[in-house]
């Protein structure tokens, strides 16, 4: 595992009812993730998005929560279970090189994962072979953690594999873009 990544073990951390009072899923995903759609949860960690997702695309749709981390996909599967929810939910174990994923997808939710990433340009050339075109992708990044020019450089990285940035969204504490996948090229965020 890399030194950056968040332990498994700290997950309650990044799964409890301070932060889901701060980081509202259902206000932060309202506008992306729509009933039918597959979408997909990368670093989805225990599942902090991941269940009010399966929730937003209703029974006709799929969540794809890809962690490399296999103690935090046994959180998640159990949540799973509990709200049952199994069958809205693929859950993908990726290695740290690769997303592993093949399946298209309407929507990616990335938050507070890319700064974990040892490629991140390779993570945009493979999601941009996953993402439908149109698709939009939601970078979420913590501000305190992670600084600007290094979020400049994720914005940039994002572009060069045609991903144009649309929005620079408000997430307290947090660095945020929402992205569409098009085939022209755009480097200069909003």
């Amino acid at each position: 595992m890399c030194p950056e990544v968040c332990p498994w073990w700290l997950y309650f951390v990044l799964d409890n009812r301070i932060r889901k009072s701060i980081h509202k899923p259902e206000q932060i995903l309202d506008n992306y993730v729509k009933p039918g759609q597959t979408v997909m949860d990368f670093g989805c960690g225990p599942g902090t998005y991941t269940i009010d997702m399966a929730q937003m695309v209703g029974r006709n749709g799929k969540v794809i929560a890809v962690d490399f981390q296999e103690k935090m996909l046994e959180i998640l599967e159990k949540k799973c279970k509990k709200e049952g929810l199994e069958s809205r939910v693929k859950i993908h174990q990726n290695n740290p090189e690769s997303i592993g994923v093949s399946e298209k997808v309407d929507f990616v939710l990335a938050f507070y994962v890319i700064h974990e990433l040892p490629a991140i340009d390779n993570f945009f050339a493979e999601l941009k072979t996953i993402v439908k075109p149109e698709g939009r992708l939601l970078v979420v990044e913590p501000e305190v953690h992670v600084r600007k020019h290094f979020f400049d450089s994720i914005v940039k990285s994002s572009g060069n594999h045609g991903f144009v940035p649309q929005s620079r969204i408000n997430i307290r504490f947090s660095r945020a873009v929402l992205f569409k996948n098009v085939t022209n090229k755009s480097t200069t965020p909003p």
